[in-house]
């Protein structure tokens, strides 16, 4: 963070999610500051991948999660200039979704039909990733570019939740192991942290 200072002309772009949000002094999780305050207004200065640089209207600055950032909704443009362009459109989000949901669906045709095997199925699918809840109005789209889930009203998005930390990438998972093949590889279980159990005769008393 900078030293405080108060900022003239402050414009905040955004605000903090009301749960508040985590901040660091770099982009690097390892050093952490001060979290900023739910609702706190803040100014956008720039982005590196999943962080932001923020400065607050007493001219501190940190580096947040920028995905989490609320958008303050800004003034019309000025006479001449371009209009903004609707990066909260849920258009764009909701197509992808339908054609990662379509390209599954015909993998699975294709392997139900047996046209093709279980290996072929999992090479056609891998990396496949799409995630669509809808409940009347309400929208929850996951967006796998950025790794986090939206949610919508039919007019716009916003930022709902993160699936991992800033700077880090929510990757193609490994599958999950076959249960039977672990069970087939297993080792026998072996006690470990004292020496098996031995039977010993015990001498009668008078013995020795």
């Amino acid at each position: 963070m900078t030293s405080p200072d108060e900022v003239e002309d402050f414009r905040p772009t955004h605000i903090v999610p009301q749960e508040g949000l985590p901040a660091w002094e770099t982009p690097d999780v390892s050093h952490p500051t001060v979290p900023l305050d739910a609702f706190l207004p803040v100014q956008l200065l720039s982005r590196r991948g999943d962080w932001g640089e923020v400065l607050c209207a007493n001219g501190w600055s940190a580096w947040v999660d920028g995905r989490l950032l609320l958008s303050v909704p800004q003034p019309p443009p000025t006479a001449g200039g371009q209009p903004p362009g609707r990066a909260e459109d849920p258009g764009p989000q909701l197509d992808r979704g339908a054609e990662a949901l379509d390209r599954y669906r015909r993998a699975v045709a294709e392997l139900a039909a047996g046209r093709t095997d279980s290996e072929a199925f999992r090479r056609t699918v891998r990396g496949l990733r799409a995630g669509i809840v809808i409940d009347g109005e309400a929208v929850w789209l996951y967006d796998e570019r950025a790794g986090r889930w939206m949610y919508g009203d039919g007019t716009r998005l916003a930022t709902y939740a993160a699936v991992a930390g800033p700077g880090a990438s929510p990757g193609p998972q490994p599958p999950a192991p076959d249960p039977v093949a672990v069970q087939l590889d297993a080792e026998p279980e072996q006690s470990v942290g004292h020496a098996p159990t031995r039977i010993v005769d015990t001498p009668e008393p008078g013995d020795g």
